[in-house]
Formats: structure tokens, sequence, C-alpha cells
């Protein structure tokens, strides 16, 4: 994670910050297939779906407890896992 000054901002005595995060490009670790937990995203080669990893962070498990229970896995694709939920939330327009 970065934070950069905005160079946008035109006020003179106002800091503004962005922040710029460096996520990994989830489309090439998940997969959407409608024969595969009736089209949940899931990781590529496996039937285990984002929901899955997500619900596995947030009741604690860390990374490493997770590619221990689930070898198939590594960190790129839980990591993979946090991108695309982060994508998904960031696309929600409330109306």
């Amino acid at each position: 994670m970065r934070l950069e000054p905005n160079s946008s901002s035109n006020t003179k005595n106002s800091i503004f910050v962005s922040l710029k995060l460096n996520m990994p490009d989830y489309k090439s670790f998940i997969e959407i297939n409608p024969n595969v937990r009736f089209g949940k995203p899931c990781i590529k080669g496996t039937r285990i779906s984002v929901y899955d990893v997500l619900g596995w962070l947030a009741n604690g498990m860390k990374s490493e407890e997770i590619v221990a229970e689930y070898p198939e896995l590594n960190e790129d694709q839980i990591n993979a896992c946090l991108a695309y939920a982060a994508d998904k939330e960031h696309r929600i327009r409330v109306v």
C-alpha cells in the first residue's frame, strides 16, 4: 500500500491523499463456471468459492492455515479472492 499526494488539487493549503493499492489481477485466479458451484466465483481448477475463502478469513483463519488445510491453494489465490471482493465492493452502487 502506498500513499501519494493528489496532484490534481489546486488548493494550496489542503492536503489530499489518494490510496494506491497494488492488488493482484484476480482474473487469472478466479473463474465463474455455471457448471461449478452453481456459477459462484471459484478459484480456477477447484470447487472452492471466493465466498468460502472470505468466510474462513472472516472467521479468523490466517492464509497460512488455509493453505495448510487446503494444499491445492496458495497465497496468491487467497489474495485474489480478497481483490475480487474489493473490486466487487468498489463497483456496487446504491440507488
